[in-house]
């Protein structure tokens, strides 16, 4: 307890510990990132010691809360002072002085643990510990006063200071039992004595608080909270149109929820989820931030959305998670890195997992969820190590050969006799990308091709590695693959490769790395292919977008020897004639095929002029 040092007129003066003297600036100028926290705090200490006195009253009667008892705000503009006052079990001189005088010490922290030595089976049901969040109030107030009585007794004591270093206790007077909170606002300080900003605090940070909250405006006391923990009652008292205007609340969506989660989870960890999964995209989803906003309350309290309680990959579930044993740091905003944490974010995690393989298992409702949802799930596969191979078992795919989605276990199901590899092709546009020349080759010979078109795509499957003992393998870079099969008849002549090939690679130089045969080609003419054992093309894409370095390697052009245009530009290299504007043509193709822009439309459309001008002019 701190010293008295004087004896001011009508009160003792006492100062600060040193603790609190070191504090109060911190708290003022740092502690908090939003200046209403301070409201947040003085309710949260409000309900605190109502619950207090509630339980104190199982043992002594005497000690009953009042009918009605709540939590009242009072906000007087005139006089420029803010008053939170509640009817719980209030504090002696002594508690006043040592509550609000040193830090690390809470009357609701000795009262838990005085709870737990004589009825370890109850929990408190407390908020937080009255003393560090209470210096909250100096961030809006030049002055606070609190007038409390404790139950049972018939004395009432005023603790006054302006938070510079000391305080006073002096005699007061209060009819009831409790605390009334007296803030003299600071001049930039006015939005907090208007009603309508309180009830916006008040339904952010403290809607579910179970005691009533009240405010006093135009001579009136009005509810501020809806005083009801959704989530901690029992499922089968909680209707649909219950959940869902809980959930239209939290998340600030209008749809219906596509999955609700409700469960309380008892053992070495004790707390209660309500958790939503969208019924359909937000607006702007893909603006947003990667971080869980899924709530943190501690006994019903809000704490922050910002405790990452599911990872990024599920950054779509809304809800509140309520614990009942979470400790804290400082401020409720500085969550102690601690291991009860870090088994709820794991407990919450499989939670919700569990109920995306149940609802699996109804493909017509799971396809709208992935819809929405899969690109974000699948960003897990690319950067969650512990959760990747359970969630590349709740993927789905579009596939060259399936109407619908598919699963890689359905695709491996399907694999020709002698296939390693799962093979997939990434692009852009789900609508072109079935068109692919890429995939010539492959549907010619009835191996099926799983069709990406996420961004993600061209990460996650060199991440993967392999399911269930198969290799993933981009088509692009398959091209040996298709060797090991058989091929289809071919119809026609081809091309005698061994000297248009040379003349290839001489006419577009260094634009492609290597000119080849082509064995996956079947209608088309030409394809690009990635060089070497590097990022495919589609990747190389993104990068480069993004913004990103990418290693200048050019890609390899691959023709096919069947088709007309490359059997009679052979022959006009055997005839000595010139080809480099149809070759620079052929590789500009082939860069549109793969969805590319041109490095130089005016001249790509000047030589197919010149090349359109001498066909119709009657040379072959």
């Amino acid at each position: 307890m701190s010293d008295m040092v004087d004896q001011a007129a009508g009160g003792e003066e006492h100062a600060f510990s040193a603790e609190v003297g070191r504090l109060l600036d911190l708290v003022v100028h740092a502690l908090y990132s939003e200046r209403e926290i301070f409201l947040r705090e003085l309710v949260a200490n409000a309900a605190d010691a109502t619950d207090r006195r509630r339980f104190e009253a199982l043992t002594d009667a005497a000690l009953a809360l009042p009918e009605g008892a709540k939590v009242r705000i009072d906000p007087d503009k005139d006089a420029r002072r803010l008053t939170i006052s509640d009817d719980g079990a209030g504090m002696s001189k002594d508690e006043l002085a040592r509550n609000l005088g040193t830090i690390a010490r809470s009357g609701t922290r000795a009262f838990g643990e005085e709870l737990a030595r004589h009825k370890p089976e109850e929990r408190s049901g407390l908020i937080g510990q009255f003393g560090v969040g209470f210096y909250a109030a100096f961030m809006v107030a030049d002055h606070v006063d609190v007038v409390s009585r404790r139950a049972g007794s018939e004395e009432a004591w005023r603790w006054s200071s302006d938070g510079k270093g000391s305080f006073t206790l002096s005699p007061a007077t209060r009819e009831q039992p409790g605390t009334d909170i007296i803030l003299y606002m600071k001049d930039d300080a006015d939005e907090f004595l208007d009603a309508w900003r309180l009830e916006s605090i008040v339904r952010k940070w403290a809607d579910h608080i179970a005691w009533p909250i009240t405010i006093r405006s135009d001579g009136e006391e009005k509810p501020a909270n809806a005083g009801t923990a959704l989530w901690r009652k029992p499922r089968s008292e909680v209707t649909e149109e219950q959940l869902t205007e809980f959930y239209r609340h939290v998340s600030h969506n209008f749809d219906t929820p596509w999955a609700t989660l409700h469960w309380h989870a008892e053992g070495t960890i004790d707390f209660t989820a309500l958790l939503f999964v969208p019924g359909s995209r937000p607006f702007e989803f893909g603006e947003q931030v990667r971080e869980s906003k899924v709530r943190l309350h501690v006994r019903r309290m809000f704490i922050t959305d910002d405790a990452a309680l599911l990872p990024p990959w599920l950054r779509f579930v809304q809800g509140v998670v309520d614990t009942e044993d979470l400790p804290l740091n400082v401020s409720r905003e500085m969550l102690q890195a601690t291991p009860v944490l870090q088994r709820i974010r794991k407990a919450v995690t499989n939670r919700v997992l569990n109920e995306l393989r149940t609802r699996a298992k109804d493909a017509e409702s799971y396809a709208k969820f992935w819809d929405n949802f899969g690109p974000v799930v699948k960003e897990g596969i690319w950067d969650d190590a512990e959760y990747r191979t359970d969630l590349a078992g709740l993927a789905r795919f579009r596939s060259s050969t399936q109407e619908g989605w598919t699963t890689l276990a359905e695709y491996v199901a399907r694999m020709k006799d002698g296939q390693e590899a799962i093979y997939y092709l990434t692009g852009d546009n789900p609508d072109t990308l079935p068109a692919s020349p890429q995939l010539e080759g492959f549907k010619a010979r009835g191996i099926e091709v799983l069709l990406l078109t996420d961004p993600v795509d061209s990460f996650w499957p060199d991440r993967l590695g392999t399911f269930e003992g198969k290799s993933l393998r981009s088509v692009s870079q398959s091209h040996a693959d298709l060797e090991t099969f058989e091929a289809p008849p071919s119809e026609g002549e081809k091309a005698e490769l061994d000297t248009l090939l040379p003349a290839l690679k001489e006419a577009l130089g260094d634009a492609v790395s290597e000119v080849r045969g082509s064995t996956r080609l079947v209608s088309s003419a030409v394809v690009l292919a990635a060089a070497g054992h590097g990022p495919d093309l589609q990747l190389q894409r993104l990068l480069r977008r993004s913004g990103q370095a990418v290693p200048d390697q050019a890609p390899v052009l691959e023709v096919n020897p069947a088709h007309p245009l490359i059997r009679d530009l052979a022959a006009r290299v055997a005839r000595g004639e010139p080809i480099t504007d149809t070759a620079l043509i052929l590789l500009d193709i082939a860069r549109i095929q793969e969805g590319e822009s041109l490095k130089d439309p005016t001249a790509f459309a000047s030589r197919l002029t010149a090349t359109l001008t001498h066909l119709q002019g009657g040379s072959a």
